[in-house]
């Protein structure tokens, strides 16, 4: 049923487009994720992302219908953190670690335009956002999960835990800059909250703590992501004439 949806709202956006004028273009920047994790907030990640697009372009290009489908990178790191050994209490800092998951993601929304300086326009957008989570980089944080189960400090890299699907809002504003009536660029910057968990792994009971024999239950963690972006395009106007 969402599938039917999905594919009903696509072709919508892609008839209004195909009935009249258009734009299109490509655009990318940089990702600043923020992930909140149930025990405490990580540090940010940084990473890039990239966007291709089209939106509606009526003659006085006050409003505009779009959607996009772009390559983003989500996550969180842990930088400068200090740590306690089990064994004597003292007092260590690992290198920085990234947890990185891979999504594309597809954007239907709607922007306000505002008069600027000439041609230039200001606007502020809103979309509805579905997001794919192609891959993680969770792989490489088993052998210390598996060797410290009671210390799993890492996600795990389980299918059970990782949501492929996630959906959430992207809001923000941006400039037109147009170079000719044709060609322009676009400076945007957006926030991009996820309303789904893009990890969740229930309470693990019963894992025997090697240095005290003793069990403890690990605790549930979700992850839910937060992104920043910063970006910066290039705009194309396919403009339909009718002639009488």
């Amino acid at each position: 049923m969402k599938k039917h949806l999905l594919l009903f709202v696509i072709l919508c956006t892609a008839a209004a487009v195909s009935a009249q004028s258009y734009a299109f273009g490509l655009k990318g920047g940089l990702t600043v994720g923020s992930q909140r994790w149930s025990d405490f907030e990580r540090d940010p990640s940084y990473k890039m992302h990239g966007i291709a697009f089209i939106e509606s372009a009526e003659e006085e290009n006050n409003f505009a219908i779009f959607a996009q489908g772009g390559y983003h990178i989500k996550g969180s790191a842990m930088r400068n953190r200090t740590f306690s050994n089990p064994i004597n209490g003292d007092l260590f800092r690992p290198p920085a670690y990234e947890f990185l998951f891979r999504n594309v993601s597809l954007t239907l929304g709607g922007k306000q335009k505002f008069a600027f300086t000439g041609a230039s326009k200001l606007y502020y957008m809103l979309g509805v956002r579905g997001d794919y989570t192609v891959s993680t980089n969770l792989a490489q944080y088993n052998d210390f999960n598996e060797q410290n189960p009671a210390y799993a400090i890492f996600p795990f890299d389980d299918s059970e835990f990782i949501r492929e699907f996630n959906y959430g809002l992207t809001l923000g504003g941006g400039m037109e800059l147009p170079f000719s009536e044709f060609v322009g660029m676009l400076l945007e910057l957006t926030i991009n909250p996820d309303f789904s968990l893009q990890y969740q792994q229930p309470a693990i009971p019963n894992v025997t703590d090697p240095f005290t024999s003793m069990s403890r239950t690990l605790p549930e963690r979700k992850v839910r992501n937060l992104t920043l972006e910063l970006t910066l395009g290039f705009r194309f106007l396919h403009k339909i004439e009718y002639i009488d």
